[in-house]
């Protein structure tokens, strides 16, 4: 497994607020996959709400 940092931001009641997180994955889709997951369990966001901007190794 590789780890990706992943960057992006996500709507909250005060306009947007920006994250960087290093997550262990397989490949570039499934570290995406797994940011989604993460911040909508954690902040009780929709994937809509979410924008990844980048995913680097």
């Amino acid at each position: 497994m590789s780890q990706f940092t992943v960057s992006g931001r996500f709507k909250n009641r005060d306009g947007f607020a920006e994250f960087e997180t290093t997550i262990d994955a397989e490949n570039e889709n499934v570290a995406r996959e797994y940011a989604y997951t993460q911040l909508g369990s954690q902040h009780g966001l929709k994937r809509t709400e979410i924008e990844l901007e980048e995913v680097s190794q």
